[in-house]
């Protein structure tokens, strides 16, 4: 018989109350996987919470790379997730495209000792570990700006995996110049190599979805996140991270209208009125969706039974360098 959601509510709590552990959830998770989250946040303050936390086993609602994150950073915890879903952006990279991204610019004269890697925290740990191999490190869309700044007085080509489209954002707010590989140009005369991989959800959000609300709505602020298309983003009010986001829409006036570029959830949440999805199609990330009440409680029910499934594993090596890439970039 399928359990109805008030019942897996009441179940989930009882485990939990039983249970040495804590429940993690992304803020793009469902809202009914959101509210019975113990920690919620964006993908690295939830890693860097759950270091803290003496629970045995980390319950992450996220998808793959996240979980991973937090298994880096905390070898010691048991990280198990109700869903190991697969974030679009971070399947696009793996440990043999970043390879075959070195090599472009090093058939392009640029040699390997002069490449700094970045790689955006969505990202598999097998990506980061190569990173942090070369002596890179990792980035989110809130502290890329400084991550970038800082690797740029190394006086090196940034290689910047896997999302152009942050890669192109901050070195258009920078000043600096980008190129896209694949895309036209030379890597000598570009400061920032960006790798070929982009978010789908945020895809979704155009100019013409802004031209639409500011004809709609005179005076509305446009609020994106940095990884829509650079063009989006220059014609925005505000562009920022999700906690970032989170902080600028929910400081404006109530009677302020805004129009935000980024995941459905997260943006349903924040205020009761005058806040309104950038996008004509409902822009929901499907692997952050894939997670059910129903796949929190049998995660739970297996830690019960002595079974835990979908244990997060790292192997020690790609643990050691993945690790020595984010601590480069809290280090920051």
């Amino acid at each position: 018989m399928q359990l109805t959601n008030d019942e897996l509510k009441k179940r989930i709590s009882e485990l939990k109350e039983k249970l040495s552990v804590t429940v993690v959830a992304h803020f793009y998770q469902r809202d009914e996987v959101f509210e019975l989250a113990d920690i919620t946040g964006d993908s690295l303050e939830l890693a860097m919470r759950t270091m803290a936390d003496d629970a045995e086993f980390v319950l992450f609602c996220g998808v793959g790379f996240m979980g991973q994150s937090v298994k880096v950073l905390s070898p010691d915890k048991r990280v198990v997730m109700p869903k190991i879903a697969c974030c679009a952006m971070a399947r696009m990279i793996d440990s043999l495209y970043y390879d075959d991204s070195v090599k472009f610019l090093e058939d392009n004269g640029i040699s390997r000792e002069n490449i700094l890697p970045i790689t955006y925290i969505n990202s598999n740990a097998e990506v980061k570990a190569k990173v942090g191999e070369m002596g890179g490190m990792v980035c989110t869309s809130s502290n890329a700006k400084k991550i970038i700044t800082t690797a740029l007085a190394e006086g090196k080509k940034i290689l910047f995996v896997p999302d152009r489209c942050l890669g192109q954002n901050i070195a258009n707010q920078m000043g600096l110049k980008s190129m896209v590989i694949g895309q036209a140009g030379d890597p000598k005369e570009a400061d920032i190599i960006c790798y070929d991989g982009f978010c789908s959800v945020h895809q979704l959000f155009t100019l013409d979805d802004i031209a639409f609300y500011r004809k709609k709505f005179p005076g509305i602020k446009i609020a994106t996140h940095p990884e829509c298309d650079p063009a989006v983003c220059d014609a925005s009010d505000f562009v920022g991270s999700t906690s970032q986001l989170i902080k600028y829409i929910t400081e404006l006036p109530e009677d302020q209208k805004v129009a935000v570029g980024t995941e459905f959830n997260m943006v349903n949440r924040l205020r009761p009125k005058n806040t309104y999805v950038l996008s004509s199609t409902k822009p929901e990330c499907p692997t952050m969706n894939e997670t059910t009440l129903e796949d929190v409680y049998l995660t739970l029910k297996a830690i019960d039974e002595g079974a835990p499934i979908n244990e997060i594993e790292v192997d020690p090596k790609t643990q050691k360098w993945a690790k020595i890439a984010l601590e480069r970039m809290l280090a920051l």
